[in-house]
């Protein structure tokens, strides 16, 4: 049988990845494509190995990102991560439903650990209580600024009734369909403190190479469909 490389690679090539206990799904890629152009300050919720962050500043080089992870073991990956993209990102490991700070971001990342069942081994959490997950990570945006959500499609009003009652607005759904006739997975972007509605864009495969290969971001993405 061959050995699995020790170094994957996603965005054909852009971002390496130390291959370890954990290892970012296309989730993290669409999770930073799905990030505004405009944010010059990130919060990465539950940043793991590193997958989503490293993705972003692939798309926005010059980002501040700050990653907030409870377990050493993840971040003790991230930093090998790190080390191999030759970026900087500054690592906390804290608990975000304890964690005490007054400083707020231009955009909130985060990939909830919504699935239940049997605790990880490298002390992540598991079986949150993802309204107040998002909660939590809500009140870490600044006025005006957003954030980014990905998760299973069986959270998503849960998230946007949390997001709601955190008085976020202009909520951005986009469902991404796999293999089956129901989304899968759901991205969810909101602005802080507006009052305006919500909109459902048109399905994206999960599968969608402009995406997960030649780097595009989703607002990219959607102004190349609406030009043909």
């Amino acid at each position: 049988m061959t050995e699995k490389q020790e170094v994957f690679t996603l965005l054909n090539g852009h971002v390496k990845m130390a291959r370890s206990f954990y290892n970012p799904t296309s989730d993290a890629v669409w999770l930073a494509a799905s990030a505004p152009s405009d944010a010059k300050t990130v919060l990465d919720v539950g940043i793991g190995t590193g997958g989503a962050s490293l993705c972003l500043l692939a798309h926005f080089p010059d980002l501040q990102i700050t990653g907030l992870d409870i377990s050493p073991e993840m971040l003790d990956e991230c930093k090998k991560n790190m080390l191999l993209n030759n970026c900087n990102i500054n690592l906390l490991n804290a608990d975000i439903f304890n964690w005490s700070t007054p400083e707020r971001f231009d955009l909130v990342i985060t990939n909830p650990p919504y699935f239940n069942g049997t605790p990880a081994k490298h002390n992540a959490h598991h079986n949150i209580d993802i309204t107040r997950w998002i909660t939590k990570c809500g009140a870490r945006v600044k006025p005006n600024g957003h954030i980014c959500i990905i998760a299973d499609t069986l959270c998503a009003a849960k998230i946007i009734s949390a997001l709601d009652k955190k008085h976020f607005g202009n909520i951005e759904i986009f469902p991404l369909f796999g293999t089956k006739n129901t989304a899968e997975r759901t991205i969810i972007r909101a602005k802080a403190g507006v009052k305006t509605g919500s909109s459902i864009h048109s399905e994206l495969s999960m599968n969608n190479n402009t995406i997960l290969r030649d780097g595009l971001t989703i607002d990219s993405l959607l102004s190349t469909l609406k030009a043909l």
